[in-house]
């Protein structure tokens, strides 16, 4: 048999509406529910928005590698359609011998990254499959990051320098505490990207976002700490810069643009931020780089699943 390899992007997924809401969280939770006053706060925030973009921006980043690499790339999510278990059927049709999985989530936990590999496992593949971990000190996402927290800076307020707080997701403290790679990926990135931006030390912090509505502890410190911090030092104005997202979604348009805005305006402070990858031609290359360096290693026996 002939080699017939193919990219697959696996992300979160997300309804484009609120009235997909419930099952979306169903999905999330194993069809274990949820408090219905967290369904109605999602619902609301979605509302908010208008819609997710998440999937439809991630199937046009799937479009616009395929033609990079000039080869077929599938998108598969793990709480929305296309769902990767219908994504592995399609691909087995189309005679895929062997797939690159890269999670659209640079810094590996197992609360993202560790259930887009268990889903993916749980569809049994019928070919053969290279997933890659994690990609969060790639030198070109970097440099896409770069490009865009440059060009936010440059559109933001001129009157006051502002002060630079990079965020990614929040996951439970116990995660990290368990052996999570997560925290430590995550600032890693932050710090790759503040010195590839020409920021100075005392220009930027970080802090998680979007921490859970469950019980437990999160990691922090929180965004909203972050921003009192800054107005305490007399900033007039913050920019938020995600790290950890790759495409505009609930946690970009509503927590930053509206939550952390309203938080930050009863302060007398102006929040601003970048323009996600969402098409960076530069976000674009990275993901060709790394689907080209595994391909060229495909001569390295990999496992069969099935």
């Amino acid at each position: 048999m002939s080699e017939n390899p193919a990219i697959l992007l696996l992300a979160h997924g997300s309804p484009e509406s609120p009235e997909g809401i419930p099952e979306f969280l169903d999905s999330i939770t194993g069809g274990r529910g949820l408090p219905e006053q967290v369904v109605k706060e999602v619902q609301r925030r979605y509302e908010l928005i208008g819609r997710s973009p998440l999937t439809k921006m991630t199937l046009q980043q799937g479009e616009a590698l395929a033609r990079e690499l000039r080869m077929p790339v599938y998108v598969g999510m793990r709480n929305w359609r296309p769902f990767i278990s219908d994504v592995v059927q399609q691909m087995a049709g189309d005679g895929v011998t062997r797939a690159i999985a890269i999670p659209m989530a640079p810094q590996n936990s197992r609360t993202s990254v560790g259930l887009y590999r268990q889903s993916l496992e749980g569809a049994h593949p019928p070919f053969a499959v290279d997933f890659v971990e994690s990609w969060h000190d790639h030198p070109l996402l970097i440099q896409a990051f770069a490009e865009r927290v440059r060009a936010g800076l440059g559109r933001a307020c001129r009157d006051s320098e502002p002060a630079i707080i990079f965020t990614a997701h929040s996951v439970p403290e116990r995660t990290v505490q368990e052996g999570d790679a997560y925290e430590r990926q995550a600032r890693e990135t932050a710090a790759l990207v503040a010195r590839a931006a020409g920021l100075r030390d005392d220009q930027w912090t970080f802090a998680f976002q979007s921490q859970g509505m469950a019980g437990g502890a999160w990691l922090g410190p929180t965004v909203e700490d972050s921003i009192r911090a800054a107005h305490a030092h007399g900033a007039l104005a913050v920019f938020i810069a995600p790290i950890g997202f790759v495409c505009d979604h609930v946690e970009i348009l509503y927590d930053i643009d509206i939550g952390f805005r309203d938080f930050a305006r009863a302060l007398g402070v102006s929040v601003s931020r970048p323009e996600s990858l969402n098409d960076s031609p530069t976000f674009i290359a990275a993901l060709a780089d790394i689907a080209r360096a595994r391909i060229a290693n495909a001569s390295e026996p990999v496992p069969q699943r099935g």
